[in-house]
């Protein structure tokens, strides 16, 4: 089977790709001037100067890595299937249980070469996380403790949009003459999407378990907890989609019916994957959508 690719990236590296739009909403701060009437610094860039002040102690000290994995595939119905070397592997998605009048209920699956074509299109599977003792390196002091942990964050973030950047442009290379800005970066102005797991898109946080058995997290030191969690907290991982016409959407509350469906081709309890679908909210404050 094939073996996923591991990248290493230092700080300095990673740290332009950071969105502080999501920083800003972790910490419930708005965008202010950089002054007050006073002529002091604002709360917001008090907390912004401590931030990089920090970001500059962290630099020496770790680093990001990532897996990804870019393999053939296909749809098959809602299942995307994995040509693996003489090996397929399928992961089942779930389809949107409500959509607009007039528009159709969506699956990821759908932004993929069905199987009938006779034709093979690729995906990428992808893993990103920080050194995990960037998460502790603060202990202690409770303000630079969350401020630590709210920047291994926003850095797992930016190390999956310098990775997916790297895929387009060269390690698939379907978009080579890409030259976008930080800023188009962070309002997605690229081809293709990057839905991470856990999010309106990819709910199901189980997938984590499918897509640890074809990356293997533990290389970049990535746990997974019995809900599908991953360890270090600042982790992400998700699915790469060429498609022009890709984009998000929320699958919203899984129906009965679908959720059958859905552990018939998961081979797993009904119950089981209960537990996993309707119970992970995203959580807006802590990553963005994807």
């Amino acid at each position: 089977m094939m073996q996923a690719e591991e990248r290493k990236y230092s700080l300095d590296e990673v740290r332009p790709y950071i969105n502080w739009l999501y920083f800003d909403h972790a910490w419930q701060m708005r965008p202010t001037s950089m002054t007050d009437e006073t002529g002091h610094k604002t709360e917001y860039e008090r907390l912004h100067a401590d931030a990089n002040r920090l970001l500059d102690e962290l630099t020496p000290r770790y680093s990001t890595r990532a897996l990804f994995l870019l393999p053939e595939a296909n749809a098959d119905g809602d299942d995307l299937v994995l040509h693996l070397q003489g090996d397929c592997k399928r992961i089942p998605l779930l389809r949107q249980q409500h959509a607009s009048p007039g528009k159709p209920c969506l699956c990821l699956a759908d932004f993929v070469r069905p199987l009938d074509s006779g034709k093979h299109d690729r995906i990428g599977l992808f893993a990103a996380t920080v050194d995990e003792g960037m998460e502790h390196h603060c202990n202690g002091d409770l303000y630079r403790s969350m401020l630590s942990q709210t920047l291994a964050d926003r850095l797992a973030e930016a190390t999956a949009e310098l990775l997916h950047m790297q895929v387009r442009r060269t390690l698939w290379g379907y978009a080579p003459n890409e030259q976008l800005t930080i800023e188009q970066l962070h309002s997605e102005a690229f081809q293709g999407i990057r839905p991470a797991v856990g999010y309106p898109s990819l709910p199901d946080m189980s997938i984590n378990f499918l897509l640890d058995q074809l990356l293997g997290f533990a290389r970049i030191g990535i746990r997974l907890t019995e809900s599908g969690m991953m360890r270090p907290h600042a982790s992400v991982s998700g699915l790469m989609l060429a498609h022009p016409q890709a984009r998000y959407f929320d699958v919203g509350k899984v129906g009965n019916d679908q959720l059958l469906d859905y552990a018939r081709r998961r081979h797993l309890p009904v119950e089981k994957l209960r537990r996993f679908v309707n119970a992970h909210p995203n959580d807006p404050t802590q990553r963005p959508h994807p």
